[in-house]
């Protein structure tokens, strides 16, 4: 084995020598050629599927995310501009995780961090004000970021500016515009307001103003239902969520979940009503004051008294017949008038907020689940009698009052498919395995393609040279001694009809310095046939010379 490998090794050495120094640079170079191909092709098409880590970066933040991902061992990649920095899939939430421990990307929103790069010297106050409004922006945006559904944030902030001439001080306001992903944004607004005021000293809520990225305003000014329809829409939202949650708790125990699903409509009174009441109580009163008037008369008539006059005066006659009559009349009148404080209590009610006008409930109950909780006495009847239950549990849950109009309403259908959520995921198809995999399968078909184009237009006109190196080695052979020089026709015949022709090539090349009998006797020993054949040939040409 050893012997014939040593022996292969040197007549391809035998041959490398008989190429030619042109031909073996050529042939290196081809070498070089298609390893280089390979390899850039190999490296470019075989790459990792890349996705996007973090966008709209500054430089800084790209050498900070490049340095922490480096020494984490996690592979990354710049796009050109260097604002988009992009990981391999799959290992973007690793990346992200590694990145947040050391609190990356800062991308400008940077808070106290800014009072450690300012120097003591050449400060003037105007930049220490900015320096401290910058700072206190950023904090802000920090932690409006970490509300759960706000993604992003910025926070514009303007003091008062304060001055000794001023009779009026400025009030400070403030501005934020935040990007959610969903969820209530009115009620994120109404919390970023709160969050803002307390933060900055002499700022009142109304002062603050909150827009989404679409251009929405969430909260502005007093944001009053009656100046905001909007709010009052938002309000009739929550005070349906609040009332179909309440349903839903209800319920769950009793059906489950995928079995019921529930609908509320509030309509929702936010009319400003004021009332003026005022209330006497009679049984409660108390003396004020007591009037007394006394009134007394007294009268009396005599008739048959004599004129006045001096027969008056005369002594009277001791048997006079004279009748005279007398009357004494005597009134006395009494009144008494006492006052007395009646308590009274005034009521003013001024009411400011909303009052339910009515209430709409619609729940849709799955035929199958009700009839299976009934078991053997799913009956009409039954089912009926389990309806009303369900009614009186929604009205009760829900809180409503047939006096103010509220409605419930209780249908039981089919649900569709209601039994396909119980059934495990199914796997993946081959299609859908192929599909998933398709930019893999390119990238291997490409660098196949490229290597398969490098060996037929590179390693095969190699291989063509290497195998038509013998026959350069014999046509020399053929110059260094006439005699054994076969004709072209003969050697055209040799070469095709010899299997064996290399070795006997390589054969006549490693013993060219012999004899031309030696030669010969290589020539019969190999071949009877053909040496015969070439020797004819040799006296053909012998006799017609």
């Amino acid at each position: 084995m050893a012997t014939n490998l040593l022996a292969q090794a040197e007549r391809l050495w035998t041959s490398l020598q008989g190429l030619g120094v042109r031909r073996l640079v050529a042939l290196a170079l081809i070498g070089v050629a298609v390893f280089a191909v390979t390899g850039v092709a190999g490296y470019y098409l075989s790459r990792p599927t890349m996705e996007t880590l973090y966008s709209g970066l500054d430089r800084d933040d790209i050498a900070a995310i490049g340095a922490a991902l480096r020494e984490a061992g996690v592979p990354f990649d710049v796009n050109a501009e260097s604002t988009i920095i992009l990981t391999p899939a799959g290992q973007a939430a690793t990346a992200r995780m590694i990145l947040a421990e050391k609190g990356l990307p800062r991308s400008g929103a940077v808070g106290n961090e800014l009072f450690d790069k300012l120097g003591s010297l050449g400060l003037t106050s105007f930049m220490q004000d900015v320096t401290r409004l910058r700072a206190l922006e950023g904090e802000l945006a920090r932690t409006i970021q970490m509300m759960r559904t706000v993604k992003a944030a910025r926070v514009h902030i303007v003091l008062p500016d304060e001055g000794s001439f001023r009779r009026e001080r400025q009030p400070s306001s403030a501005s934020v515009v935040i990007r959610t992903d969903g969820g209530d944004d009115r009620a994120t607004g109404q919390a970023i307001r709160h969050l803002v005021a307390s933060a900055v000293p002499g700022m009142k809520i109304d002062d603050v103003t909150v827009l989404n990225v679409d251009g929405r305003l969430l909260a502005s000014g007093t944001d009053s239902i009656e100046k905001s329809p909007d709010n009052l829409l938002s309000l009739e939202k929550e005070v349906s969520q609040e009332i179909r949650e309440g349903v839903t708790r209800t319920l769950t125990p009793y059906l489950s979940s995928r079995n019921f699903q529930i609908s509320v409509a509030a309509r929702l009174n936010a009319d400003k009503t004021q009332t003026n009441e005022t209330i006497y109580n009679p049984d409660s009163r108390v003396e004020r004051s007591v009037r007394v008037t006394k009134e007394q008369q007294s009268s009396q008539n005599a008739a048959g008294a004599q004129a006045a006059g001096v027969e008056a005066n005369l002594p009277k006659q001791n048997g006079s017949g004279a009748e005279s009559k007398q009357s004494n009349d005597q009134t006395q009148k009494r009144e008494e008038l006492t006052n007395y404080e009646v308590s009274s209590k005034s009521i003013q009610t001024t009411s400011a907020g909303f009052l339910i006008q009515n209430l709409s409930v619609a729940v849709l109950i799955n035929r199958s689940a009700l009839t299976a909780s009934l078991g053997d006495k799913a009956g009409p009847e039954a089912v009926v009698a389990q309806i009303k239950e369900i009614e009186q549990l929604v009205a009760s849950a829900a809180g409503l009052d047939k006096q103010r109009g509220d409605v419930v309403k209780i249908s039981v259908v089919d649900f569709v498919d209601s039994s396909r959520d119980l059934e495990p995921a199914a796997g993946l198809t081959i299609l859908e395995i192929l599909a998933r995999q398709t930019g893999s399968i390119v990238n291997a078909g490409a660098v196949v393609l490229v290597a398969a184009m490098v060996i037929w237009f590179g390693v095969r006109p190699g291989l063509k040279m290497l195998l038509a190196s013998p026959a350069v080695a014999s046509a020399a052979a053929a110059d260094a001694t006439p005699a054994l020089a076969p004709p072209e026709s003969g050697q055209n015949f040799l070469i095709e009809s010899d299997d064996g022709r290399d070795a006997f090539l390589e054969a006549l090349l490693a013993s060219r310095d012999n004899g031309p009998e030696r030669k010969l006797q290589k020539l019969v020993e190999f071949d009877e046939n053909q040496a015969a054949t070439i020797l004819k040939q040799w006296i053909r040409q012998g006799a017609n010379g």
